[in-house]
């Protein structure tokens, strides 16, 4: 049974997804502001956090900032600010998805299973070695050469959906649900920026990329043993 800290100040809603949860097989923890937040994550250990944004105490940013030094669990934030400048500030301050109120609990649900799957390594797949650098897919970090590289919670996102995929083609539209959320459908130029990042982090030549391929107009593709000669500008 997974754990569910639910963080939020309306009381009311609260209670309403304490039971939802609950009836779909959860264990729920809840807390109305951010510092009980905090304290019961150290306490409680979640599996996976659902934080509003707009609590008495805290802002819902600040709680992350609190959280992800030592919290890998996803992350979903729910909240009633539906501005792009917020979903992508909580996105990059660490959130795994980002659902605005008025919402569908069974889409609540779902993103809450997807969530749970993408943070747990499948069997025989915690590990992702390349001649160049180690992906650890259980303990969420990337080594270059044996030495740790810090990535940001976006670009973990997208390089982790990569590489759960070796060699396969994942669509532009597949990437952006799975990293920024169905209203970043259309933000491709997203991708182009993420990716970049990642290729100056991990790629041995940056500009004529060996793992991290460009499938212009369609996607991208994780190639782990890429042929000597695979190497393009992309």
């Amino acid at each position: 049974m997974s754990r569910v800290l639910v963080v939020d100040d309306d009381p009311h809603l609260l209670r309403a997804l304490r039971i939802s949860l609950r009836a779909a097989g959860y264990d729920v923890v809840t807390a109305p502001d951010g510092t009980t937040a905090l304290r019961q994550a150290a306490a409680a250990h979640p599996d996976v956090v659902v934080l509003d944004l707009g609590l008495p105490d805290l802002d819902g940013t600040e709680v992350l900032a609190g959280l992800r030094p030592w919290f890998t669990g996803p992350v979903l934030v729910l909240s009633a600010r539906a501005d792009s400048h917020d979903k992508v500030a909580a996105l990059d301050a660490g959130a795994d998805d980002y659902v605005t109120k008025p919402f569908d609990m069974a889409e609540l649900l779902a993103r809450l299973r997807a969530a749970l799957r993408r943070g747990t390594a499948e069997p025989g797949q915690a590990q992702v070695v390349t001649d160049h650098f180690t992906v650890d897919l259980a303990a969420k970090q990337v080594t270059v050469d044996g030495v740790p590289v810090r990535l940001t919670p976006t670009e973990w996102a997208l390089l982790s959906e990569l590489v759960r995929n070796p060699g396969r083609l994942v669509g532009q539209r597949e990437l952006l649900q799975a990293v920024w959320g169905p209203a970043y459908e259309r933000e491709t130029n997203y991708l182009r920026v993420y990716l970049a990042q990642l290729r100056r982090k991990l790629e041995p030549d940056p500009a004529h990329p060996r793992y991290l391929h460009t499938e212009p107009g369609m996607g991208y593709r994780f190639l782990k043993d890429p042929p000597a000669r695979a190497s393009q500008r992309q």
